[in-house]
């Protein structure tokens, strides 16, 4: 029995020094294991929308079209929604495989996973254009299995290594790095492009159609996914040299032992441990309530409820713009007609207009959100985020035709006159809201509201709601953006509600994910992962920590040990 109160103590220790740690080394460095996996993730994910275009060159062109090749409407879906899908069922899987077989171990196996299919994707087969479509959708679904175990994982681990005090910050910058992934992929589609147009240079395909696609570009999409392996395979080695955390060993898997071996090494501290009693220590509690019982629900549901639509929210509105955001530099004339430029200068170009957006919105949003987060909380950065997003998107369709101007006479699918830097600064603005705003707290809050034994789970649970909404927006919104009238929508669609009732959607889409961060989503600043679980609570600082649940909609204390 003393040595068992003794590991109760030392237990209890090791999570009130993680909670009150100075900023140390080993912040840092998770942050760069699990920021470098999430990285990956973004420069795998949105890499597609740099080269899609010139998928459809060199895979679907038609002479007898006299026309520029472009994925068929089926083809693009599935390239576009292939891989979301694939995360779905990855953010589901190694969220349960996070609580179920720690942390460590199931991110280590969805990094392998990124790194194999980022390599097959790149090496996608086939003898025709369908060959080559079928195998790059099996290998992105697959990347996007390994992709969304960086979600619940990634999230997770940074929240369970942070103090309490800087923690939004922490995990906000293991997002952030979603920006540097989007970045690198435009970079990458532009060296490429740049270096094969220099050594391939060819005509528009205005002046020799067949010309204009040499056969040499389909290197640079191949290229471009493979590259994808280099960050993953450079965080798997790094990651194999960090610990489990700590709230897991001790929460999850009882061992107290282990936790204080691994957390003297990381925080420089030493515990005293006991260990004639180790069979005792490993043991389950058996009253711990699981994800599906009333417990859960009464405590925890709608705080999940609020976690996922919100995300579900921000999915449809966020996505919907960064994979069709090609379109609409291509309506405001940001980039030229197909027909005037050759498939690598396309490439080029689309890369450049993407990078620009990332630069000046996208990675400000996110890295203004990293610094005031500890300070205003993850709550408010939300709400004002969901606002703005449906402000913007409101003022894009009051004074769309005022900012878009006139279909052009000589190319019906572009607009003349017009204020289109109007239009472009305020569709940045959505991207700068979007990341200074849902887009990082809705990764960053299912992260701290739920039991450890419980956390990835319910973590993948929101994201994966998220992933459904933006499945969503790359299969609804690439139909119903088209115009309504026939003949102007694009090659191979039906005509749609046009772009701007499409804006009009996402507004309400925002406007939605508003109201349920009001009405179900709590404030988590400030306060230990212990504490926003219902795990225990502090009643003092040399008091001991209590363990709570919830039974019949009401905490309750129970003397279990850590």
């Amino acid at each position: 029995m003393a040595s068992e109160n003794q590991n109760t103590n030392v237990g209890r220790e090791i999570l009130r020094t993680l909670d009150k740690a100075k900023i140390q080394g080993y912040h840092f460095k998770t942050i760069l294991i699990a920021g470098m996996g999430f990285f990956t993730d973004a420069y795998n994910l949105f890499s597609i929308s740099t080269v899609a275009r010139l998928l459809g060159r060199l895979y679907y062109y038609d002479p007898g079209l006299k026309s520029v090749g472009k994925l068929p409407p089926n083809v693009s879906a599935a390239v576009n929604a292939v891989a979301l899908c694939g995360t779905l069922a990855g953010q589901l899987f190694f969220g349960w495989a996070g609580d179920k077989f720690g942390r460590q171990k199931a991110y280590g196996i969805s990094l392998l996973l990124m790194i194999f299919t980022s390599i097959g994707s790149g090496l996608s087969f086939g003898a025709s254009a369908t060959g080559v479509m079928t195998t790059l959708c099996f290998f992105r679904f697959w990347l996007g299995f390994g992709i969304g175990g960086g979600y619940p994982l990634s999230a997770t681990i940074m929240s369970e290594y942070s103090n309490k005090t800087t923690r939004g910050a922490f995990v906000g910058a293991v997002f952030a790095m979603q920006g540097f992934g989007i970045l690198a992929a435009c970079t990458v589609s532009i060296i490429l492009s740049s270096v094969f147009d220099a050594a391939f240079h060819r005509p528009a395909f205005n002046v020799s159609p067949i010309r204009s696609t040499p056969p040499q570009a389909d290197y640079v999409w191949r290229i471009l996914f493979m590259v994808g392996a280099i960050p993953a395979a450079a965080t798997y080695y790094y990651r194999n040299r960090l610990p489990e955390t700590a709230r897991y060993t001790i929460l999850i898997a009882k061992n107290t032992k282990k936790a204080a071996t691994d957390m003297e090494k990381v925080l420089g501290v030493h515990f005293e441990t006991c260990h004639e009693s180790e069979a005792a220590e490993n043991s389950a509690d058996s009253t711990e309530y699981g994800l599906f019982s009333r417990e859960f629900a009464r405590c925890h549901g709608s705080k999940l409820v609020g976690c996922a639509v919100a995300w579900f929210m921000l999915g449809v509105a966020f996505y919907s713009q960064n994979l069709f955001q090609s379109g609409v530099f291509s309506l405001v004339g940001w980039i030229p007609s197909a027909r005037k430029m050759s498939a690598l200068e396309e490439v080029f170009r689309i890369g450049r207009a993407q990078a620009l957006i990332a630069l000046v919105s996208t990675i400000p949003g996110y890295w203004v959100t990293v610094l005031l987060v500890d300070i205003i909380g993850r709550r408010l950065i939300q709400l004002q985020g969901f606002f703005f997003m449906t402000l913007c998107m409101l003022i894009l369709t009051i004074n769309h035709d005022e900012f878009m101007g006139q279909p052009c006479r000589t190319d019906s699918s572009k607009f003349c006159g017009g204020n289109h830097v109007a239009f472009i600064a305020v569709y940045a603005l959505t991207f700068f809201f979007a990341n200074f705003g849902p887009n990082a707290t809705t990764f960053i809050i299912p992260a701290e509201l739920f039991p450890a034994r419980l956390r990835s789970t319910c973590h993948g649970i929101s994201a994966a709601s998220g992933r459904l909404g933006a499945i969503v927006g790359a299969f609804g919104f690439l139909y119903a953006s088209q115009s309504q009238h026939e003949g102007r929508q694009s090659r191979g669609y039906p005509t749609g509600i046009g772009l701007r009732k499409s804006l009009f959607l996402l507004c309400t889409a925002n406007c939605i994910g508003f109201i349920f961060t009001f009405f179900f989503v709590p404030e988590t600043k400030g306060k230990s992962l212990e504490e926003l679980g219902g795990e225990f609570e502090a009643k003092g600082e040399n008091e001991d920590l209590r363990l709570m649940y919830c039974r019949g909609g009401e905490e309750k204390v129970l003397n279990i040990r850590l």
